[in-house]
C-alpha cells in the first residue's frame, strides 16, 4: 500500500536574479512500512523536496505537480487539515535539532506539545507518554526536565526522534538526521532509526549526502543531481552496482576503513553541480561525467530501467531513451 506518493513535483523559487528550479518533475512513491533514501550533493534538491512534503518552504517557493498523503494531495489542503496531518500523519526529523528545539521550553514539553495540540493526551497523559518516549529512544525519563544546551548532539537528535513519534504518524521524514554527529553516535542513532522503523511499522524518507548511510538504513533510493532524480531503485543494488555515472561518483567518493588504495588515491568528483539558473543543455551532469558523449550535451534524458525495479537517467542505460 503506497502511504505517500510524489506526481511531477517540482519547485521553484523566486528571486530578484530569476526564477531558481530547485525541484524538477520528481515523481516517487512510499509504501507502508518502507525507508526511501534520497542522496545528492548540497544543491541537489533534497532538502527543498523535503520541505515541500508537509508544507514547509518559504512563501517565494511555487510549488507544482502533487504530493499525496494517504490518497490527499498535501497541496490542495486548506490550512486546518494541514496543521491536523503535520505530526499527527507525517512527521519531520530536522538537520539541526541545536536549531528546531527551542532552547527557552524543557525538551519534555516540546515533545508533549504535538500530543497536546491534536488532543490525543491529556497533560498527566501526555507527560507519561513523554517519558515512555524517551526511554524508546535510548534517553532516561528524567531528560524532559532538561533544556536543548544541556544535552549533547547525539541527545538532541534523540529527541527529535522521539518528538516525531510522539503523535504514532505514517510517515517519518528525515532530512540528513546524523550531520555533524561523530561515527560512533551517528552509528547508534542509525540503528535506532531502523529499530523504531521495524517495532512501529513507520514509512521513512531520510535525506543524506551518505550514500553508505542510506543503503545501510533505506529499503530503496533515489539519486538526485541538479533538481531531478538520476537513478532509483533497491538500495543495495543502486550503492553495489550503480548505472548512472553520477550515482557511481557518489558512492566511490567514500573511503573505506582498511584500504590503501582508497586512502591513498580518494576518488571524488571533479567540478561544482551545476547554478540552477544556468543549468547546462540536455543531461545536467554532463559537463563533469567521464563518461559523456556528444549525444549527452544536446538530449534530455528520462529514466528507463536498468534492472527489477531499477531505473537510472542515462543515455549508457538506453541509448534511445532520450528526447531531443
Amino acid at each position: 500500500m503506497t502511504v505517500l506518493e510524489l506526481r511531477d513535483l517540482a519547485v521553484t523559487y523566486r528571486t530578484t536574479a530569476g526564477e531558481v528550479p530547485a525541484v524538477r518533475g520528481v515523481s516517487l512513491g512510499l509504501g507502508r512500512g518502507e525507508a526511501l533514501g534520497i542522496a545528492g550533493e548540497s544543491g541537489s534538491g533534497k532538502s527543498t523536496l523535503a520541505m515541500a512534503l508537509l508544507r514547509l518552504l518559504p512563501r517565494d517557493a511555487r510549488v507544482t505537480g502533487e504530493i499525496l498523503l494517504d490518497g490527499e494531495d498535501v497541496l490542495t489542503m486548506a490550512w486546518g487539515r494541514l496543521r491536523a496531518v503535520r505530526w499527527a500523519s507525517a512527521s519531520i526529523v530536522f538537520q539541526g535539532a541545536h536549531h528546531a528545539l527551542n532552547p527557552v521550553h524543557r525538551v519534555g514539553d516540546q515533545i508533549a506539545e504535538p500530543l497536546l495540540v491534536h488532543g490525543l493526551a491529556t497533560p498527566a497523559e501526555a507527560r507519561r507518554k513523554v517519558a515512555d518516549l524517551l526511554e524508546q529512544v535510548g534517553l532516561p525519563a528524567w531528560r524532559a526536565r532538561g533544556h536543548s544546551h544541556e544535552l549533547s548532539g547525539g541527545q538532541r537528535q534523540r529527541v527529535m526522534i522521539a518528538m516525531a513519534l510522539a503523535c504514532a504518524p505514517h510517515v517519518i521524514i528525515a532530512d540528513e538526521p546524523t550531520t555533524a554527529l561523530d561515527v560512533m553516535i551517528q552509528a547508534q542513532v542509525l540503528q535506532l532509526v531502523r529499530a523504531l522503523i521495524a517495532d512501529h511499522g513507520v514509512s521513512l524518507v531520510m535525506i543524506s549526502h551518505d550514500l553508505s548511510v542510506l543503503a545501510a538504513t533505506c529499503d530503496r533510493l533515489a539519486v538526485m543531481y541538479a533538481g531531478r532524480v538520476v537513478e532509483t531503485g533497491p538500495a543495495g543494488e543502486v550503492f553495489r552496482h550503480a548505472r548512472h555515472p553520477y550515482s557511481r561518483s557518489l558512492a566511490a567518493a567514500f573511503p573505506v576503513v582498511g584500504d590503501p588504495a582508497s586512502r591513498l588515491a580518494p576518488r571524488g568528483l571533479g567540478g561544482d553541480p551545476p547554478h540552477p539558473l544556468h543549468l547546462p543543455s540536455g543531461c545536467s551532469f554532463h559537463p563533469r561525467c567521464p563518461l559523456a558523449v556528444d549525444r549527452c550535451a544536446s538530449a534530455e534524458v528520462e529514466l528507463w530501467p536498468a534492472g527489477e525495479r531499477h531505473a537510472a537517467a542515462c543515455v549508457l542505460v538506453h541509448p534511445e531513451g532520450v528526447t531531443a
